[in-house]
C-alpha cells in the first residue's frame, strides 16, 4: 500500500496515521524497467519521484559530451524535486539502472502539500542540507585530491546510504559497476580496477563480486574521510 511506503521515506518520518492517510491520495505507483529514462535534462517537468524499488542513477553530460554521475538513488529517496521548488528546468537525468519502482506526485500538489504541512517541509530542509554538504565533499575530492582519495570518498558515500554496519565491519551489497564509480570519482574504469587491487592489497576493503565489505569502517572514515 502506498501510504506503507511513505512510513520508509525520511521526508515523512515525522507524520501521525492521520497525516499519512491525508497524503497517500495524492501518489500514484510508476514501474520503469532497466535503461530507461524518467527524467530528462533541460526538459521541464511537473512530477516529484520517490524511490521505492531499484536503483535511479542521476547524472549530467558535461562539455566534452562525458557522463557525470551525481548520485545514486534507493528506497525512499526523491528527486524532482528542484523543478518543483523553483519551476526551473530538470537540472539532471535520472536513469533506471534496474526494474524500478517508484511513487510520484505533481508538481502543484508537492507544493500544497509542502505549505500545508511544516513537518515535511522540516524534513525536505533536512535532506536537501544533507545533500549539499556530501555535494560539498565531492567536490573538494575532485579538485584536491587524487584517484585514490576520490574513489575513497565514493566508497565512503555508498556506505553511509546502502552499507549495513556490525561490530565495526561495513558490508555494500550491490556495488556500482566500475563504469560508473569512474564516473562519480571523475577517473577511468582501469583506475577504478587498479585503486580497489590495491585497497585490497592493505586490506583496506574486501571485494566479492557486487559485494564490498571494509573490515575497519572507523579507520577507513579515517583515511578518506
Amino acid at each position: 500500500m502506498i501510504d506503507d511506503f511513505l512510513h520508509s521515506v525520511p521526508v515523512f518520518k515525522d507524520l501521525s496515521d492521520d497525516e499519512f492517510d491525508n497524503l497517500a491520495p495524492y501518489f500514484s505507483i510508476k514501474n520503469y524497467p532497466k535503461n530507461s529514462m524518467i527524467v530528462l535534462e533541460e526538459e521541464y517537468g511537473d512530477t516529484v519521484y520517490f524511490v521505492k524499488e531499484g536503483t535511479i542513477k542521476i547524472s549530467r553530460l558535461n562539455d566534452e559530451g562525458k557522463e557525470v554521475i551525481l548520485a545514486l538513488l534507493g528506497n525512499g529517496e526523491i528527486f524532482g524535486e528542484l523543478s518543483a521548488l523553483d519551476g526551473e528546468a530538470r537540472s539532471a537525468n535520472a536513469h533506471a539502472q534496474e526494474n524500478c519502482v517508484v511513487y510520484s506526485i505533481n508538481s502543484s500538489d508537492f507544493i500544497h502539500v509542502l505549505k500545508t504541512n511544516f513537518k515535511i517541509t522540516h524534513c525536505l530542509l533536512g535532506e536537501l542540507a544533507k545533500r549539499i554538504r556530501k555535494s560539498d565533499k565531492q567536490i573538494e575530492a575532485l579538485s584536491l585530491s587524487d584517484a585514490e582519495h576520490r574513489i575513497g570518498v565514493c566508497i565512503l558515500s555508498f556506505a553511509e546510504e546502502r552499507g549495513v554496519i556490525r561490530k565495526g565491519q561495513v558490508t555494500i551489497e550491490n556495488l556500482p559497476y566500475q563504469q560508473d564509480i569512474a564516473n562519480m570519482a571523475g577517473t577511468s574504469r582501469e583506475t577504478v580496477s587498479r585503486v580497489f587491487k590495491l585497497l585490497e592489497d592493505r586490506h583496506l576493503v574486501f571485494k566479492q563480486g557486487h559485494t564490498l565489505m571494509i573490515p575497519d569502517y572507523s579507520y577507513f572514515k579515517r583515511v578518506f574521510g
